[in-house]
């Protein structure tokens, strides 16, 4: 198993996507929000994509794990570990020496515990309120 940088598409987007029963943007959709992450992580078994997961954020103070997906067929294998490693490495060697920075995400139910293992906190925790979100459209 290996990761690689950079060479989620679109399509390869929507494949991983869909393989966890997420309801897809489309393409053009998909499209920007690449265009737009700061890197992407796909693992991938044999050749074939496996797990992908992008990172967004201002690079200085704030992170943002996005999409996280991992093939069910493969969940529990390694290939999310595998890919948390090479992200926070990623974040680890673009900082500046003594900076500290903030990772973040929200979590599906399911994966609370991966993301637990991984040292993630739930919030409300003593430090943080709750985590919010809000969906917006445009009609």
């Amino acid at each position: 198993m290996q990761v690689k940088i950079n060479t989620l598409t679109p399509e390869l987007f929507l494949e991983l996507y869909t393989s966890v029963g997420w309801e897809p943007p489309c393409i053009e959709q998909a499209a920007k929000a690449l265009e737009n992450t700061l890197v992407s992580f796909t693992a991938y078994e044999n050749g074939k994509a496996i797990g992908m997961v992008r990172l967004i954020g201002d690079g200085g103070m704030s992170f943002y794990i996005k999409d996280f997906a991992v093939v069910p067929a493969f969940q529990s294998k390694g290939a999310g570990s595998l890919m948390m490693w090479e992200l926070e490495k990623y974040i680890r060697e673009s900082i500046a020496p003594n900076w500290a920075v903030s990772l973040e995400l929200i979590s599906t139910k399911e994966a609370v515990a991966f993301y637990k293992k991984m040292g993630f906190e739930e919030r409300p925790c003593d430090y943080s309120g709750p985590g919010m979100s809000k969906m917006i459209k445009r009609s």
